[in-house]
């Protein structure tokens, strides 16, 4: 048992970890977004801009004031009152300015983020279900909002450096090469040191950010996984075993975490001692040349704060690496779920134009992986309007049937056609519209009971709401609920039982009045005597149209015109109930052995 849950841990880890086909540095993949909002852009370096120069002028202005004191008791007065406003007006310019370009900052990479997130959640829609049926849940939600989360805040520290720290470079140099070149070169020897450090750390601290993130998705997935079967998970006695599985991924992020932030968190102290030796060399031989009269008292204190400025971009960067590799692997994690391919387009293709309903199956072959074939060869004609009923043991194929027909997957080989149109030729929308869908495990979302049963056709009248949920023996409840059909839903509907949320997951489906059905064990969590109204019910529906029925409680399937028997992606059996059982095959096998428990 132990070893059977710690294989499924790090098969998850297999699973969460996608592929990106593009392999462009990240910058160059943001940088579209960034570039949608070109108003919030400009502010971001019109602010930064300005309150860069107004930092670098209050230095010169300081080592000007400074300049008059000429000595104890001797001040140039009027010299000096003459730079207190100015300096006083750079400060408030300088302090205003930043503001104002962090508030840029902030609004363009909320955005950022939430174009990013616009676009991932539109790719997540148009990814194929096999690809949805592969991942876990709690990563690809990781990914639409931890990992996006930590992009906005990235971008959002990088925007606020960006155009600041380029000035500030630039006019710190400028201004010391004016106050003393050779000083001013004996700070750029001592500066590389700064850069390689700050290289070497991140480059090596990246991937250990990358397997955080990831490790964070499979958390969310292991935790999203269990809260799902809570009730399952204590019917089994796993409580022990599962906390014992989530203290494992809960250390094994732990242990990563901490490499990562250590590892990270060596860049801040790194830059700061080398920019420390260049302050102290800068100091050192500034004080010489003014004890030599080369240089003035004030551009010695010039000197010092253009050093300071000049570090001032690498020790903010170095101080907030941890968060920017947290971003970058962010980032590379969303981009690798928006490269996944998508389903084809298929907008130039025709819509499907069902009128009497015929489906056939035409050589049709299918396998979840290539090296295990589960449906080899399955020919099938039906009739417009029949109701056919596929049965079988488990793991026969008959959802992967339904799914074929609804082109949640498209099989290897063969071709399916209604009213003789191939339904990979025409559109998947006009297809899903045409087949209403009831399965066992019924989804509402939170929101009230009429938007529920709406949910196929928001555009529906009160009247007609009502009358599919009196047809789905939905009404007499729904009219007990507190406020009625106004009554809002929790999430996934848990203030309902389970035969509640089938009958309204059944009536939203009476609502849209399609053409076919597919009923997936679609009575199989509702009581007895409401499968009786039901099935009354369902039988009025289908009249006149092509219906699949699964199902495993063969009695609910005695009516059907139908029935095939499938076995291992085989059909073996087809015929009426009557004509199968006095064949007395597999169909009669699965028959006696329910009946057969409940006479004992």
């Amino acid at each position: 048992m132990r070893l059977t849950k710690s294989l499924k841990i790090h098969d998850t880890q297999d699973q969460n970890q996608l592929n990106s086909t593009d392999q462009r540095p990240i910058w160059r993949r943001l940088l579209p977004y960034i570039l949608q909002q070109p108003g919030w852009l400009m502010a971001v370096a019109v602010t930064g801009i300005i309150s860069s120069l107004s930092a670098l002028l209050a230095p010169w202005l300081l080592g000007k004031a400074i300049d008059t004191l000429l000595g104890k008791g001797a001040v140039r007065w009027k010299p000096l009152a003459g730079l207190i406003l100015p300096l006083a007006l750079t400060y408030l310019a300088s302090a205003l300015f930043q503001w104002l370009m962090t508030a840029s900052s902030v609004r363009l990479s909320n955005q950022v983020a939430t174009s990013l997130r616009k676009a991932s959640f539109d790719r997540l829609t148009r990814l194929p279900l096999s690809f949805l049926d592969q991942k876990g849940k709690g990563d690809l939600l990781s990914r639409l909002t931890t990992d996006l989360d930590a992009v906005n805040d990235g971008l959002n520290l990088l925007l606020n450096q960006l155009f600041s720290s380029l000035i500030l470079l630039v006019g710190s140099l400028v201004m010391m090469f004016a106050a003393s070149p050779w000083i001013t070169i004996l700070m750029l020897a001592i500066m590389p040191f700064n850069f390689l450090v700050t290289r070497f750390i991140s480059s090596n601290s990246h991937h250990m950010f990358m397997e955080q993130a990831n490790l964070a998705g499979r958390l969310n997935s292991y935790v999203d996984e269990r809260v799902e079967q809570a009730d399952l998970l204590r019917a089994f006695n796993q409580e022990e075993i599962s906390r014992q599985d989530f203290h494992q991924l809960n250390e094994e992020l732990y242990v990563v975490g901490q490499k990562a932030q250590f590892f990270s968190s060596l860049t801040n102290p790194g830059t700061r001692f080398v920019n420390n030796i260049a302050y102290v060399a800068v100091g050192l031989a500034a004080t010489l040349n003014a004890l030599a009269g080369r240089i003035t008292i004030g551009q010695v204190s010039q000197l010092l704060n253009y050093t300071l400025q000049f570090a001032k971009p690498v020790n903010e960067l170095s101080a907030v690496t941890t968060q920017l590799q947290n971003s970058l692997a962010g980032a590379r994690r969303v981009f690798a779920l928006m490269d996944q391919p998508e389903e084809s387009d298929d907008a130039s293709l025709p819509e499907l134009k069902v009128s009497a309903g015929a489906v056939s199956f035409a050589e049709v072959r299918f396998s979840y992986r290539p090296d295990r074939p589960l449906i080899t060869g399955l020919n099938l004609d039906i009739r417009p309007d029949a109701s056919v009923a596929i049965v079988g043991p488990t793991g026969a194929g008959k959802t992967t049937l339904v799914n074929l027909l609804m082109r949640f997957y498209d099989p290897t080989g063969g071709q399916i056609f209604i009213d003789q149109q191939n339904i990979t030729s025409v559109t998947r929308s006009s297809l899903r519209r045409s087949i209403g869908m009831v399965l066992q495990d019924s989804w509402l979302f939170a929101g009230s009971v009429r938007d529920n049963l709406a949910y196929g056709r928001p555009g529906a009248s009160d009247a007609e709401i009502i009358s599919a949920a009196r047809a789905a023996c939905a009404d007499e409840f729904i009219r007990r609920l507190p406020q009625g059909y106004d009554t809002v839903l929790s999430d996934s509907g848990s203030n309902l039982s389970q035969g509640e949320k089938q009958l309204l997951t059944i009536a939203r489906v009476m609502l849209l009045n399609p053409r076919l059905l597919i009923l997936d064990e679609a009575t199989s969590n509702i009581d007895t005597r409401t499968e009786i109204l039901v099935q009354q019910a369902f039988l009025r529906l289908m009249e006149g149209r092509t219906s699949f029925i699964i199902a495993h409680r063969l009695s609910t399937i005695r009516n059907a015109s139908l029935i095939i028997v499938m076995n291992q992606g085989s059909i073996v059996e087809q015929g009426t109930h009557d004509s199968l059982l006095q064949e007395k095959g597999l169909y009669y096998k699965l028959y006696e052995s329910q009946f057969a428990g409940r006479e004992a």
